[in-house]
């Protein structure tokens, strides 16, 4: 299936299985703070890789994607730049350097909210699956730290055991989102319209409009304003506020509420 190319599965539900229904969620500003491919950036240049003015640049972005959100020229412009750098570098080092990023520095800036909304999916008994721009390895690496049932992230062509510097498909973005989970949907039997997605960012309105229960988690201020008029639930855990919970189901609710206290007990204190 063409999905394929875009998929690592990690593990089953938890508990037992709720047919025809998942959760999808987004990695970067949406699970975790920043963008997870600065951080591989990041780890590369530590282990020589490439220069320093690379290395700015790559922050300078990072930088802009913490406070704006997303930007599609600054996506494609860290995509050349790392399928550039990534050429000739052995699949395996790649596999030992995104369990040391997720170690160093990916662990560390995931929002308990969110986590903890992922969480109450697989107590329930919902397939979690991570859907990000981010290279499949490195997501492969997060969903399954977290637990989480699997991946669709973007995949890098290999030859020898080593990377070409050229993509299978595309980078799994915007509509690529929805078509790679339209495809695990077809595979698993699940009714999209019981299923959950989590996102920050405007370009995966596609994505959450597929679903039945779509959530807005620290959104850019396009999503912000789409998720208000059409109801949508909005989390912002940036902040520790909650902006809405229209929307969510009673099997979710516990699970959204003790996210949102563990939200705002890292970031206001124990005092709320």
């Amino acid at each position: 299936m063409a999905q394929e190319k875009y998929v690592a599965v990690t593990r089953a539900p938890v508990a037992r299985p709720q047919q025809g229904e998942a959760a999808f969620f987004d990695v970067d500003n949406t699970l975790m703070k920043g963008a997870s491919l600065f951080h591989v950036a990041r780890k590369m240049h530590q282990r020589g890789a490439f220069t320093i003015p690379q290395a700015a640049g790559m922050a300078w972005k990072q930088f802009k994607f913490v406070l704006r959100g997303e930007n599609m020229d600054d996506v494609h412009a860290v995509r050349e730049t790392a399928l550039r750098l990534a050429a000739g570098i052995l699949v395996a080092d790649i596999k030992v350097l995104g369990e040391e990023v997720f170690d160093e520095m990916i662990e560390s800036r995931i929002w308990p909210g969110t986590k903890a909304l992922a969480q109450q999916h697989l107590r329930v008994g919902r397939m979690v699956w991570l859907v990000t721009a981010t290279p499949i390895e490195v997501a492969t690496v997060i969903s399954t730290r977290l637990g989480l049932t699997g991946a669709l992230g973007t995949v890098g062509e290999i030859e020898d055991g080593a990377y070409t510097g050229r993509l299978v498909g595309d980078i799994l973005h915007g509509q690529a989102k929805a078509v790679a989970v339209q495809g695990i949907a077809d595979a698993e039997g699940l009714d999209l319209k019981r299923c959950w997605a989590y996102s920050d960012s405007h370009n995966d309105i596609p994505l959450l409009s597929m679903v039945g229960h779509p959530v807005a988690i620290n959104p850019d201020g396009r999503l912000r304003r789409h998720a208000r008029d059409n109801n949508w639930p909005v989390y912002d855990f940036r902040s520790g506020r909650r902006a809405a919970t229209l929307g969510l189901k009673a099997a979710t609710v516990g699970g959204a509420i003790y996210g949102l206290w563990r939200g705002f007990s890292r970031f206001r204190g124990p005092s709320l």
